[in-house]
């Protein structure tokens, strides 16, 4: 069981909260991604909250938006303790996979989806963890990207 209380749902790019928005905005510019958000084929909000454990622990609550488009995966992350930043990756260059099926989720239980391979603008490849609740929105979301990497490939 994980240490998060997460919330998954299928928003618009305009419902996403103003920060998650502003840093995607500033990454497609900065990177020349075009008018990508114009083909946008879901989006996703997930707020994720950390209950305070331990004398020293503290409480913590993180936002993360997710655009899928038929070529690119975007995604903010804000929270108490993370600035906001965002990421993306061309679906031709990344797998993606139900984190439940890695090794990681027999260690470190949660509920999202593993994307790995080549990042934008970085050199090595890599990987990245995207949380989502375990709901019937997150299952729609997993199925629809995975579909979409597989179609970006052909």
């Amino acid at each position: 069981m994980s240490d998060w209380k997460r919330s998954t749902r299928e928003v618009t790019f305009d419902q996403l909260p103003t920060d998650l928005k502003t840093e995607i905005q500033k990454h497609i510019e900065l990177y020349n991604l075009g008018d990508i958000l114009s083909d946008t084929l879901i989006c996703i909000q997930t707020d994720s909250e950390k209950a305070k454990k331990g004398l020293f622990g503290s409480a913590e609550v993180v936002h993360q938006g997710v655009v899928l488009t038929p070529c690119w995966l975007l995604w903010a992350v804000s929270g108490t303790k993370t600035p906001a930043a965002a990421l993306s990756a061309l679906l031709s260059d990344i797998v993606v996979q139900d984190y439940a099926n890695t090794p990681f989720a027999k260690m470190i239980p949660d509920s999202g989806i593993e994307v790995s391979g080549k990042l934008t603008d970085v050199a090595d490849n890599g990987s990245a963890f995207i949380s989502l609740e375990d709901n019937a929105v997150a299952k729609k979301f997993t199925k629809t990207v995975i579909e979409a990497v597989q179609n970006a490939k052909k």
